[in-house]
């Protein structure tokens, strides 16, 4: 068989091609945008379907070197750092904390269920972490991220099992979701609060500032600069900070771990010292960042690996998704005060812990369309999902990695 070998510069063209590809993909398949499919992963998808077939043929296989992808992916997740803000945390109010709470307590949830799942069926339990929190809270980028330490670890398959599972939650985030919350508005009547919950009438702008799909900011090169130069710091000390954590703990903490809390760290005295941070600068380049590691992870999938795998992981999703909606029916909305608000944020919580912040958002805003605004609702999901959640999630799954490992 013949063997195609890309080199780096090779590997980030074809992903920014890919990225290309899935944004016109996107835009000319409605399905995809509804249920907010990411372009990288669908660009990256049509290549890693392709490689499959030439590969089952016999024709070709095609192999990439992902050192820029492994750079790209430690950037991506050092500006995950960089938005957690403790002060914004606080500021927050009981909505912010309590979903956050609930949220850290769905993560192991996820993965012990995962690896009681694939354990049963002989399987590595590493792999059902692969179809636990690190494909449903975590998402496609997670998911990405975390597959080469699944291997790393022993569970052959790790990557494809883990960005197969994150695709299946991105779309069953978007139907479990409204549909839940429906049946709790309608079965305790619930009704909007007045505008009162979040500083009156400013809540509702702020509602639509988070929903915004196009949100612009001005900005100058001095800026992005700084920026630049922040994330450089976070990532060399952080890589540091990762070799003592797993010195320290016997656990092997990869280098974003130690990455995302030196950015936590820096972004939180610059805020205490009150020096201008550029926020939405370094939010847009975690975008780019992300997009092309996103498209190069997937590219590199070897899809025929998940022939063996198919009966468990359709098993075990399954599974999740009847445990999201029980958790979250009987949990979340209990938790978060029994009301309309709650009930909103139930439909955002599936949302995100099964795919991606930007599926809770379309989960409420279906929610809202039809009985009414949540300011509260639109305040607290996006603060969970989109800032903290994500910190959170890696430092578990590192540490379920390694009980899983260890026993």
């Amino acid at each position: 068989m013949l063997t195609i070998e890309l080199n780096i510069y090779h590997a980030v063209a074809l992903g920014a091609f890919l990225f290309w590809l899935g944004g016109v993909i996107t835009d000319k398949v409605s399905l995809l945008s509804r249920y907010c499919i990411p372009a990288p992963l669908v660009g990256g998808l049509c290549f890693s379907i392709l490689n499959c077939i030439l590969y089952s043929t016999g024709i070709v296989s095609i192999n990439f070197d992902a050192t820029l992808q492994t750079v790209f992916m430690i950037m991506f997740f050092t500006t995950v750092g960089f938005t957690v803000s403790i002060p914004a945390l606080l500021k927050g109010g009981k909505a912010v904390i309590l979903c956050l709470a609930i949220s850290i307590v769905m993560i192991p949830l996820q993965n012990f269920l995962g690896g009681g799942v694939m354990a049963l069926f002989g399987r590595d339990p590493l792999l059902g972490i692969g179809c636990g929190s690190i494909a449903l809270v975590g998402g496609p980028g997670t998911a990405a991220a975390f597959g080469p330490d699944l291997e790393a670890a022993g569970a052959v398959g790790g990557s494809v099992v883990s960005i197969a599972a994150a695709t299946f939650g991105l779309v069953a985030g978007s139907l479990m979701g409204g549909p839940t919350a429906r049946r709790l508005i309608e079965k305790h009547n619930l009704h909007p609060e007045t505008m009162t919950a979040i500083g009156g009438t400013q809540g509702v702008g702020l509602a639509t500032d988070v929903a915004s799909e196009d949100e612009r900011f001005i900005t100058n090169s001095p800026r992005f600069v700084k920026g630049f130069m922040l994330l450089l710091l976070a990532v060399g000390i952080g890589n540091q900070v990762s070799v003592w954590l797993t010195a320290l703990t016997n656990l092997t903490f990869p280098a974003y771990i130690g990455a995302m809390l030196v950015a936590v760290v820096v972004r939180n005295v610059m805020d205490g010292a009150h020096t201008e941070y550029p926020a939405e600068e370094i939010d847009t380049m975690g975008n780019m960042f992300l997009s092309i590691f996103l498209a190069m992870a997937l590219a590199g999938l070897k899809l025929w690996e998940l022939i063996d795998l198919a009966l468990p992981m359709i098993v075990c999703l399954l599974l999740q998704c009847v445990v999201m909606v029980l958790f979250a029916y009987f949990v979340v909305f209990r938790v978060m005060g029994r009301n309309y608000d709650a009930a909103v944020m139930t439909a955002g919580f599936i949302g995100f812990a099964m795919g991606a912040t930007s599926n809770a958002m379309a989960n409420m805003q279906v929610v809202t369309k039809k009985y009414g605004p949540s300011p509260v609702a639109y305040f607290a999901i996006p603060m969970v999902g989109g800032m903290f959640i994500d910190f959170f999630n890696a430092v578990l799954i590192a540490a379920n990695i390694g009980w899983w490992t260890s026993r």
